[in-house]
């Protein structure tokens, strides 16, 4: 168990090409805003909400990284502790899509395996795509990562994502809770290979 007066806090990193809507999705999770005009985000921004999960409070780091290659060894050192990654591509943009592996293994190549997501945004614009749900589907399996079709500008599941990532790594941090105060069943002791089943 967790002390109570201690903060939970959890670092999201958002990456992604640019002109996707991680800044957006950020804005309006935070913020409650929709912002129209692109401005790209020039290294890395942040900010962060407080939600609840399962009666305790958490309090949410979003880092918003640059997706232009210009800027990618100041956002990769900005990875580094991150708890949870939201890896977003836009339903109109096909490099965009193509880029989603790439995309998870330079996260998992700073952070290790932590829980990512896949989101598909601008899914307002779905007479527009230029991929097709089904392929969506299929990167999401091979990638093991659950799969969310947001539109930041109608507010279509843009709170899931990071409610999610929340409750996975609370998940997470209560496995290991209970790994580490769980006394060893047997131990073995004074052979040349000790062995703690």
């Amino acid at each position: 168990m967790r002390e109570e007066d201690l903060e939970i806090a959890v670092k999201v990193v958002i990456v992604g090409n640019g002109a996707v809507g991680k800044s957006s999705m950020i804005q309006r999770f935070c913020k409650g805003v929709f912002t129209r005009d692109y401005k790209k985000t020039i290294g890395v921004d942040f900010l962060e909400r407080i939600i609840e999960v399962n009666c305790e409070e958490v309090r949410l780091m979003l880092w918003d990284t640059a997706g232009q290659e210009e800027f990618d060894a100041i956002t990769k050192a900005y990875y580094r502790g991150a708890q949870a990654a939201v890896l977003a591509f836009s339903t109109v943009d096909r490099v965009s899509f193509d880029a989603i592996r790439s995309w998870k293994k330079k996260v998992e190549d700073e952070c290790g395996e932590i829980p990512m997501v896949i989101v598909q945004n601008k899914i307002d614009l779905v007479d527009q795509a230029v991929v097709d749900a089904e392929e969506v589907e299929m990167l999401a399996r091979e990638l093991h990562c659950r799969l969310y079709r947001t539109s930041v500008k109608e507010d279509l599941n843009v709170r899931q994502v990071f409610q999610y990532l929340a409750e996975k790594y609370l998940s997470q941090l209560d496995a290991l809770d209970d790994y580490c105060t769980e006394p060893p069943r047997s131990i073995t002791i004074g052979t040349r290979d000790s062995i703690l089943v």
